[in-house]
C-alpha cells in the first residue's frame, strides 16, 4: 500500500478537491490511504476567529462556515453531507464562545481549536471521493490509533501507535476502504486532541506509511519537489528527481521549505521512500527521498539554499588554547539563556557560531564577556551547498572563487559534521545574488550534464 498526503493549498476548494479525486482514482490498486490538511488558509481563520474572541469577546466563524458550505454546494454534495459537518461548526462555535467567556487561549484549547480545519477536510473530501464511485471512509486520526503525549501544540506520538495503526488499517484496506485521514492531530491518553507541531501533516503521513510498511509515501504539494534553488531567487531552477533523507534534511534546516526534517524521521528509521509531488502539475516526477544514492552523481553539487536574518557571533580568548572544558563553558552560557545554536567554526583562540533569532542578545553578550571577547554582528545569511563533500575542494574552489568575482567577503565557513553541507556566511544583502551566480556556476550552461543524469 502507499500514503499519500495533500497539504492546504491542494484542497483548497471544490476545483482542488475535484484534481485530488482524480490524482487519487489513478492510484487507487495500490491501495492508498490519503491524509489531508485543513483547507487553504482554514487554520490561519481559526487563530483569526480564537483572537477575536479573546479581544473583542466576539464570536465568529463566518470565513470558515462560508468556505466548507460553498465547496459542499461547489461539489454536488447535497444536504447530507452539509449535515454531517454542521455539528462540528457548532462544535467550533460553542468553543469560541467558551474562549470569549473566559478570555484564555491554553496550548489545550488551541489544539483543540485548529483540529477543526483537518477534520471538516476530511469529511468534505471523503463525501466527493465517494460521489466519484471511491469506496472512501473519512476518519480522524485517533480512529486509526493516533495516541500521542500530552505536548500540546508539540505532542509526540506514543511507542503503541506503531501496532494502533497497521490493525485499524490493514482490515480496511484488505476490504477495498479508501481511508481518508485528518493529518496533524492526535489524541492523548486522557482523551484531549493534540497537534504534532511543525511538519505535523506530512509527519502524520510518514508515520502511517512507517507503520504500515508501505511501498513509499507520497507529499504532494504546490511545488515540484525538492528544487535546485528557490525559485524566487534563481528561475531556471530544477527539480532533484533523488535526494537522500540527510540531504533533503540539511535542505530543510537551512531554508529550503519543502518537507520538515521531523516528517521525514519515521521513513528514515524504515528505509521507506518518501516522493515529493506537484499536485498542480502531476506529471512532473518529483524528488524521490531515499536512504542512499545508487550512483554517484555526476555533479559535486545537489542543490543550494539560504537562510537571512542571520545573526553572527565571534568569540576570542587565548584561555581556549589548551583549556579543557573552555567550550563547555561558552555553551553552557548559550543554554541558559536558551538560545539554541546554528552553524559552529572553531580555531585555537576563536569560535564563530550563528544564531537564528533577533532578540535581544545584551544579557548573552554580557555573561559571554566573562570569559572572552565577544563581537555581534546581525544582518547575516547562512549560503548552504549540499553536495558531495568528499569533492570540497572543487566546490570551494568554485564557490569562493564565485564570490571574490562577486566582490563578496566570506566571513564564516562551516564544514565537517556533516557529509554532504558547507555552510558559509555573507551580508544579507548578497545572499541572493551570491546564490544565483553559484546556481550559473554549477547548474549553468558550458558542457554541464543536467542534475539526473548519474556516471
Amino acid at each position: 500500500m502507499i500514503v499519500m498526503k495533500f497539504g492546504g493549498s491542494s484542497v483548497a476548494d471544490a476545483g482542488c478537491i475535484r484534481h485530488v479525486g482524480e490524482i487519487v482514482a489513478l492510484q487507487l490498486s495500490r491501495k492508498p490511504v490519503v491524509v489531508l490538511s485543513a483547507m487553504g488558509d482554514t487554520t490561519d481563520h481559526l487563530l483569526e476567529a480564537a483572537g477575536s474572541a479573546l479581544a473583542e469577546k466576539s464570536v465568529s466563524i463566518e470565513k470558515i462556515e462560508a468556505l466548507h458550505l460553498k465547496t459542499i454546494a461547489d461539489l454536488n454534495l447535497g444536504e447530507e453531507t452539509a449535515a454531517e459537518i454542521r455539528p462540528l461548526l457548532g462544535e467550533l462555535k460553542s468553543l469560541l464562545a467558551g474562549v470569549s467567556l473566559i478570555r484564555e487561549l491554553t496550548g489545550r484549547t488551541k489544539d483543540y481549536l485548529v483540529s477543526f480545519g483537518e477534520r471538516l477536510s476530511v469529511r468534505i473530501a471523503a463525501a466527493y471521493f465517494r460521489r466519484a464511485g471511491m469506496n472512501a471512509r473519512a476518519m480522524d486520526a485517533w480512529d486509526i490509533g493516533f495516541v500521542s503525549d500530552s505536548n500540546y501544540t508539540a505532542a509526540e506520538l506514543g511507542k503503541e501507535s506503531w501496532d494502533l495503526v497497521p490493525r485499524q488499517l490493514g482490515p480496511l484496506l484488505e476490504q477495498g476502504v479508501l481511508p481518508v485521514v485528518t493529518g496533524f492531530i492526535a489524541k492523548d491518553a486522557q482523551g484531549s486532541i493534540t497537534t504534532l507541531g511543525r511538519g505535523g501533516s506530512d509527519r502524520s503521513a510518514t508515520i502511517i506509511a512507517a507503520a504500515m510498511g508501505a511501498e513509499e509515501a507520497q507529499v504532494w504539494k504546490d511545488v515540484d519537489g525538492i528544487l535546485t534553488a528557490d525559485p524566487r531567487l534563481v528561475a531556471d531552477a530544477r527539480p532533484v528527481e533523488l535526494v537522500t533523507y540527510e540531504e533533503a534534511a540539511e535542505l530543510a534546516y537551512f531554508g529550503a521549505q519543502v518537507l520538515h526534517p521531523r516528517a521525514m524521521q519515521p521513513c528514515l528509521k524504515t528505509n521507506i521512500p518518501v516522493l515529493v509531488k506537484n499536485s498542480y502539475n502531476p506529471g512532473a516526477p518529483g524528488t524521490r527521498i531515499v536512504a542512499s544514492l545508487p550512483e554517484k552523481p555526476v555533479l559535486p553539487v545537489r542543490a543550494l539554499t539560504s537562510r537571512g536574518n542571520i545573526t553572527l557571533i565571534d568569540i576570542a580568548s587565548t584561555r581556549m588554547v589548551g583549556q579543557a572544558g573552555f567550550l563547555g563553558g561558552v555553551f553552557s552560557v548559550f543554554a541558559r539563556h536558551g538560545v539554541s545554536v546554528d552553524v559552529v567554526a572553531t580555531s585555537e583562540v576563536s569560535i564563530s557560531l550563528t544564531l537564528d533569532t533577533a532578540n535581544d542578545l545584551g544579557a548573552l553578550k554580557e555573561d559571554l564577556a566573562r570569559i572572552a571577547r565577544v563581537e555581534i554582528k546581525t544582518g547575516k545569511a547562512i549560503v548552504t551547498i549540499i553536495g558531495d563533500v568528499s569533492r570540497s575542494s572543487e566546490i570551494l574552489r568554485r564557490a569562493f572563487g564565485t564570490c571574490a568575482d562577486l566582490g563578496v567577503q566570506v566571513q564564516m565557513v562551516s564544514q565537517g559534521a556533516s557529509k554532504v553541507n558547507i555552510s558559509f556566511i555573507v551580508d544579507d544583502t548578497q545572499a541572493a545574488r551570491v546564490v544565483r551566480e553559484l546556481h550559473k556556476n554549477f547548474f549553468g550552461k558550458g558542457g554541464e550534464k543536467m542534475q539526473g543524469e548519474r556516471s
